[in-house]
């Protein structure tokens, strides 16, 4: 049976997961409201593979005998100006997400929870994908500036990320 602290901890994770769904997808919906399909595709993606992430943590907990309990997923922010300032709204969120997980890890590790310590193991490294693949997309609009042609160019090839189920096993 999962360690009580450790299952609360991961019932949090399963909500911060469902939340950047949520966000990823108010996201998307600016996207496209301003004509960057590509970009809304690109986060519409994400959306689902973070609904993949909280999925993984749910069924972690049921296969160790836990319960899960699921919280109120709060409404995202909506004020988003520009492709760039919403990239760096992603990368910050991911290092949010990013300090949790390491939290999750620590106090698994804490609790001698080594079952769940190495499971946590996985999305650490996704987390590192994360936030190197928001910096990507950062540096690339940061060097385009203002040229359309360049934002066009990279909301085609946003466009063509397809979305593949994450699993744990």
């Amino acid at each position: 049976m999962i360690n009580e602290k450790v299952q609360n901890v991961l019932n949090s994770q399963i909500n911060k997961e469902f939340y950047s769904a949520y966000l990823y997808l108010a996201m998307s919906a600016f996207f496209d409201e301003i004509g960057l399909y590509g970009f809304s595709n690109w986060t519409k993606v994400q959306a689902r593979e973070e609904v993949d992430h909280g999925m993984i943590l749910f069924d972690y907990i049921i296969e160790r005998d836990g319960t899960v309990n699921l919280e109120q997923i709060n409404s995202p922010d909506r004020e988003f100006h520009n492709p760039l300032q919403v990239f760096e709204k992603i990368l910050e969120h991911e290092k949010f997400v990013t300090e949790s997980i390491n939290c999750v890890a620590s106090m698994s590790e804490d609790e001698c929870d080594l079952a769940t310590r190495h499971f946590i193991n996985w999305y650490i490294s996704e987390q590192v994908e994360e936030e190197a693949n928001a910096r990507d997309v950062i540096t690339k609009l940061k060097m385009f500036g203002d040229d359309k042609a360049s934002l066009y160019h990279l909301d085609q090839d946003l466009g063509k990320r397809e979305y593949k189920a994450h699993t744990y096993k």
